[in-house]
């Protein structure tokens, strides 16, 4: 673990990364993350978390060897099982002391900054999207991932978060407040997670920008068929409970 913020002050952005076997890619995504960050003054003492899901390979072990050649203010948190992306994330948000906390894959298939694009928009949650302006996204996945995609944000849209065109991109930005109301009613372990983090927003009542941003597929993804098709019956869980869930007036 690098050395965090200094005691009491809390650092003005914090980085959350869920990370499953990811020992290859990860050291340069933080190599760019360091580079990033020098060149932002006001981002000086940004935490960055990665959450090791339990990963079989050294994924942790590189994540903290990274951390300290680069100097970042890094922690790993270690999951003992694989437990799912939203578990990984919520662990880790939960964890984190920013008063904003970026969301962000470990491949930065979302390049770190645009990061500037979610703060500029001034909202208490504000999600990266590949659907509001089509021409940002740079690499494309296949024809068949996209029918898929499409038919389960169109289930997204008229289950549970209307007028959200893109709700996977893996790049969210969460005030702190939004944060702490929200994670800790999530139930979703999976990739659907991200569906049930809006809706519950949406629920608290807490405005969701939507921002286009650049985007790059991974050939390498960890999104299988299984996990998809789980994330159709997650889907229905989340509709389900945001059915039945009743909105605390002390949330905000």
């Amino acid at each position: 673990m690098s050395a965090g913020p200094a005691a009491g002050i809390r650092p003005a952005l914090s980085i959350v990364i869920p990370a499953y076997r990811e020992e290859e890619r990860l050291p340069a995504s933080l190599a760019r993350i360091s580079e990033f960050l020098k060149s932002e003054p006001g981002l000086a003492g940004t935490e960055v978390i990665v959450v090791d899901d339990g990963s079989p390979d050294r994924t942790g072990d590189m994540a903290a060897e990274e951390g300290r050649r680069l100097g970042l203010a890094l922690k790993v948190i270690r999951l003992s099982a694989n437990r799912g992306k939203g578990f990984a994330v919520r662990t880790g948000v939960l964890a984190a002391s920013g008063d904003a906390i970026l969301v962000s894959d470990a491949d930065l298939s979302t390049p770190i900054e645009e990061w500037r694009k979610l703060a500029g928009a001034g909202a208490p949650i504000a999600i990266g999207s590949r659907a509001v302006d089509e021409s940002t996204v740079k690499v494309r996945q296949s024809l068949y991932r996209q029918a898929v995609g499409r038919l389960f944000n169109r289930l997204v849209r008229l289950l549970v978060v209307p007028g959200i065109a893109d709700t996977q991109c893996g790049f969210k930005l969460f005030c702190r407040d939004a944060a702490l109301a929200v994670f800790p009613r999530l139930a979703i372990d999976r990739f659907a997670w991200d569906v049930e983090a809006l809706g519950v927003a949406r629920k608290l009542g807490f405005p969701v920008a939507e921002v286009p941003v650049l985007w790059f597929n991974s050939a390498d993804s960890r999104v299988t068929l299984a996990s998809g098709a789980h994330a159709y019956l997650d889907l229905l869980r989340i509709a389900f409970r945001l059915f039945r869930m009743k909105t605390d007036s002390g949330a905000r």
